[in-house]
């Protein structure tokens, strides 16, 4: 995590971040996000096919391409949250965090004493890096990021008690499942006017905590309204779906 590749710095300082989003299990399409021009991509752990130690390489592949790793882990998969940082991974993003209690655990997984328990031995961030295993201790609280994913009544209920969590450095909305849950398993829909009044309301309030807002987008409009809504750091761009809807266009024009 040298100066001019810290993700954290870069929102702190008001800089919007679209991410890609990677979901299948090779690091190849986390090097092809970058060549295609993205300068984040976000490993999908819970809902993509990528294995650790996938997520793993792909996290150094990143680094060596220049860009900024990010990873979302399985739910309650916080021992995993402590290794893909010490492997390279800038931001932590864990899903379903409905209360206090779970923006705390998540903390003492991502953040060293005393904020939180995280284990000192950083080897594969600092080797991929080339940064001393101290002065990455040094900084990592800081340049590394542990986001909470609002996904459920019970998460948008509890916000500002979780924004208030020392240590957490920011939300990230999953609209599907929180338009699913709020209308108690009926519909997804994450652009419903409902929908995009409360992701509206979120991102307000966590701005006003001084923290960082982000959020899955699901169209080049949703991410045109979420960055006007207040939101800094968007994914856009699943690499399952790019390559379906390419390969898609290129099969219609062989009839």
């Amino acid at each position: 995590m040298t100066e001019n590749k810290c993700l954290a710095e870069k929102l702190r300082a008001g800089q919007t971040i679209v991410s890609a989003w990677a979901s299948l299990p090779s690091p190849i399409f986390s090097d092809l996000f970058l060549r295609g021009g993205y300068k984040a991509i976000t490993l999908d752990l819970q809902h993509g096919l990528l294995t650790t130690a996938e997520a793993r390489d792909s996290i150094k592949e990143v680094i060596n391409g220049g860009g900024h790793a990010v990873a979302r882990i399985c739910v309650d998969d916080f021992k995993n949250a402590s290794w893909l940082l010490d492997v390279g991974a800038e931001v932590i993003i864990a899903p379903m965090i409905n209360s206090v209690d779970d923006a705390k655990k998540l903390v003492e997984f991502c953040k060293y004493p005393p904020l939180g328990a995280r284990s000192y031995g950083a080897v594969g961030a600092t080797m991929a890096t080339g940064v001393s295993m101290d002065d990455y201790f040094a900084a990592a609280d800081e340049k590394t990021l542990a986001i909470a994913m609002i996904e459920t009544p019970e998460a948008y209920e509890a916000l500002e008690d979780i924004l208030a969590v020392d240590g957490l450095d920011g939300i990230f909305v999953g609209p599907a499942d929180l338009s699913l849950t709020v209308s108690g398993g009926k519909r997804v829909e994450p652009v419903s006017d409902a929908s995009l009044a409360m992701q509206k309301d979120i991102a307000e309030k966590t701005r006003a905590a001084g923290k960082i807002a982000g959020i899955y987008c699901v169209s080049k409009g949703h991410l045109q309204h979420s960055k006007a809504a207040g939101y800094q750091f968007m994914t856009f761009g699943t690499d399952s779906t790019l390559f379906i809807n390419a390969a898609a266009e290129a099969a219609s024009s062989l009839d």
